[in-house]
């Protein structure tokens, strides 16, 4: 492999990205109030609101220590994030790290991936989307709900990051204050101190009135690991968005250190009220949802309207962050050769307007593929990307244990987030994502999703590994023609 190209070489993070000339660079369009509120509302996604039920029916109350297992780790995985983004806040986050410390075929092969994953996300949201607007309005087909939003977001992308952040600061602060009060309202109600409530409030029983805590066995957390995992990605996201932020270095730093209260009272705390408020086997839970379930319970009228318009919030805020991702994830790799050039090109107000319509096109076939052939193609697709989430994990973690010895040696001043007992809280982590992959081998529906991502995976990491020896070859021909020529 070629020799990686060491993070002196790298601009400089505090050089403003408003200085880059116009059409060659992103530009720092982001505020910290944009920076924040993307960090806070990253990690809720709609999985969180339309998921759960699922994962409170296989495990009952002891779903808590699923979604403390998976907090714990994706806390470790952000502060080993958070520790590079900080030294070099870049666009490309993690497979730019990857390029430098693993080889260029791991940064080639995770940023595909990962550009992969949101593109086939974008297409899953904007039918969910659908949905919910086709109930509002039947007369509008489902199929032009979905392409309605998809327009409207691509549109809004293309004008300005500044835009973009702008729609996620409002998407995500509704996101924010509706979990916020669910938690509140919720919590009043379990201790049966909420004026007119129709919840008695039974404070903690509900925890082990049907069954015990453990009313499927221990064995039932794991389950519940695998059903709610992949709620929890898009908390990378800010790490990407902060290189064109005004701030880069406070902005990633703020946002690994805020990491474990949000998944404290965001993901815990709305879950703990659910099985607080009601048995976690009562049929309402699944017939409605967890959510609406626990707002019925307390006699909040047109909880499940009031729950459709977070849920298409959540939805379009999603749809709006995935685009963005997978646009910056194009524009890093056009920017190291790794995709087409024009990629690579932004507009002048520093839009790169090429990566966002190829990942949208990409996103508008796969909408096709779920109306046409959702169970064939579509769930292809689906299954093929679903273990993204993991694999892009676990590269974090092997990428950190280099890159700290990069920094140290390269510029130990930025060193300002470190990962906590290191390396032996990233070798732990390593653990725990891998135990978790191989569990889902034995798992009936994770089965075929990893298995299926692990092949979508090693075609492209083949496809890395033939360009990078044709690049090697071109190199080392060049340099024998110019040593014939002297």
């Amino acid at each position: 492999m070629t020799s990686q190209p060491s993070l002196a070489k790298q601009d400089s993070p505090s050089a403003p990205p408003e200085e880059a000339p116009s059409g060659d660079g992103l530009k720092a369009g982001l505020k910290n109030r944009h920076l924040s509120m993307i960090a806070i509302g990253g990690v809720i996604g709609a999985g969180l609101f339309v998921g759960s039920s699922a994962g409170i029916a296989a495990a009952g109350p002891a779903i808590l220590i699923s979604y403390a297992l998976v907090g714990v780790m994706v806390v470790l995985v952000m502060r080993m994030l958070g520790e590079m983004a900080a030294a070099n806040p870049t666009s490309g986050s993690f497979s730019e790290y990857a390029d430098r410390a693993l080889g260029r075929w791991a940064g080639f092969s995770i940023g595909w991936l990962y550009w992969f994953f949101w593109v086939v996300v974008l297409a899953v949201e904007a039918t969910a989307g659908a949905v919910i607007l086709e109930g509002w309005i039947p007369s509008v087909p489902q199929w032009a709900w979905a392409l309605i939003v998809m327009v409207v977001l691509t549109a809004t992308n293309l004008v300005s990051v500044g835009s973009y952040g702008e729609f996620e600061f409002w998407f995500a602060g509704i996101k924010v204050v509706a979990i916020g009060a669910f938690v509140a309202i919720g919590m009043l109600a379990v201790f049966g101190v909420l004026p007119g409530s129709d919840n008695p409030g039974a404070g903690f029983a509900h925890l082990t009135d049907a069954g015990g805590f453990f009313p499927k066995g221990a064995g039932a957390i794991l389950t519940g690991v695998l059903m709610v995992v992949f709620s929890f990605m898009g908390s990378e996201i800010v790490t990407l968005a902060a290189g064109e932020s005004e701030n880069p270095q406070r902005a990633v730093t703020k946002a690994t250190n805020s990491v474990i209260w949000r998944i404290a009272v965001f993901y815990l705390g709305s879950i703990f009220v659910v099985i607080t408020l009601l048995p976690w086997n009562a049929s309402a839970i699944v017939k409605d949802g967890s959510y609406v379930a626990a707002l019925n319970s307390i006699g909040i009228p047109h909880a499940g309207q009031v729950m459709n318009v977070i849920v298409l919030t959540a939805v379009l805020s999603c749809l709006n962050s995935g685009l963005y991702t997978a646009s910056r994830m194009a524009f890093s790799l056009g920017k190291r050769g790794d995709a087409p050039k024009a990629f690579a090109k932004t507009t002048s107000s520093g839009v790169p307007r090429a990566a966002i319509l190829g990942s949208v096109v990409f996103g508008f076939v796969a909408v096709f593929f779920n109306y046409k052939w959702p169970d064939t193609v579509f769930a292809f697709l689906l299954n093929s990307s679903g273990a993204v989430a993991l694999f892009v994990w676990l590269v974090i973690c092997f990428t950190q244990l280099k890159m700290r010895g990069i920094i140290l040696r390269e510029m130990p001043e930025r060193l300002v987030v470190k990962m906590w007992a290191f390396p032996y809280l990233t070798w732990a982590t390593i653990g725990m994502i891998s135990f978790v992959l191989v569990y889902m081998l034995f798992d009936d529906t994770g089965r075929e999703q990893v298995l299926l991502s692990l092949l979508v995976a090693a075609l492209v990491i083949t496809i890395a590994v033939l360009r990078e020896r044709g690049r090697t070859r071109a190199t080392t021909g060049t340099d024998l023609n110019t040593e014939l020529d002297a």
